[in-house]
């Protein structure tokens, strides 16, 4: 079964975007997955295709409406095997490889894109919503973070990557005891007067095996003190 992504948004034109490129690109013209985007404002029903309002009890910026997100999320919902429904915001759950591969072995997903101040959060909880962040940061709208989502869980379907081992090898790869990866070298051996760590020029795999967990260990307790905490936990 293809691994279906939708994305609901005012901006449809943002997509596929950097997705149409490099693995995810040629991954989507091969058919391992799908993209397909639903205008919101196709759902708005007054004069003026409106999509927002302004807040209730006052403050800056507006709202977007949940009677016309929610017929969206009706008609991205129609037919076809149930997706998870995933509204992009600074409030939600951080978006970690555990969620990420979640995310992969399953159908596919919905991705919500706000807009404004987001959504009203009555339509949040009554389609169930689950709220994802990409980061401590603020965007312009969801779009940007859909596709980060996107790329993160395209490059582990089955047949987009040239080999497992990379991914396994790679940072957050173990949920449990997350490490940053080691340092990556290749030709020329001496460039600028640096050289390649003897070690990786040894043909020693057991010692290449030992110094690049050192290095990941080093990186992590250096640059990522929570997940270095986590990691000792896991231990």
């Amino acid at each position: 079964m293809t691994w279906r992504a939708t994305a609901l948004t005012l901006f449809p034109e943002m997509f596929p975007g950097p997705l149409g490129h490099s693995l995810a690109g040629r991954a989507l013209r091969e058919g391992r997955w799908s993209l397909d985007t639903l205008q919101i404002r196709d759902f708005a029903t007054d004069r003026h295709r409106s999509v927002d309002d302004t807040p209730c009890g006052g403050g800056a910026g507006m709202v977007m409406r949940p009677d016309v997100v929610d017929a969206a999320c009706a008609a991205a919902l129609e037919g076809g095997v149930a997706r998870p429904l995933v509204y992009l915001t600074p409030r939600g759950r951080p978006l970690e490889q555990a969620l990420v591969r979640e995310l992969a072995a399953g159908p596919g997903v919905i991705l919500v894109c706000g807009r404004y101040e987001g959504l009203d959060q009555r339509v949040i909880e009554a389609r169930g919503m689950r709220e994802v962040s990409v980061g401590d940061f603020v965007l312009s709208g969801g779009e940007p973070a859909a596709l980060v989502l996107l790329d993160a869980c395209v490059r582990l379907l089955p047949g987009v990557m040239g080999g497992a081992e990379s991914a396994e090898e790679e940072s957050f790869s173990d949920a449990a005891a997350p490490l940053l990866e080691y340092p990556h070298y290749t030709r020329p051996v001496e460039w600028q007067g640096r050289r390649v760590p003897e070690v990786l020029l040894s043909g020693h795999h057991a010692a290449v095996a030992r110094w690049r967990r050192e290095m990941a260990e080093a990186a992590t307790r250096e640059r990522r003190p929570d997940l270095w905490a986590r990691h000792r936990a896991a231990g």
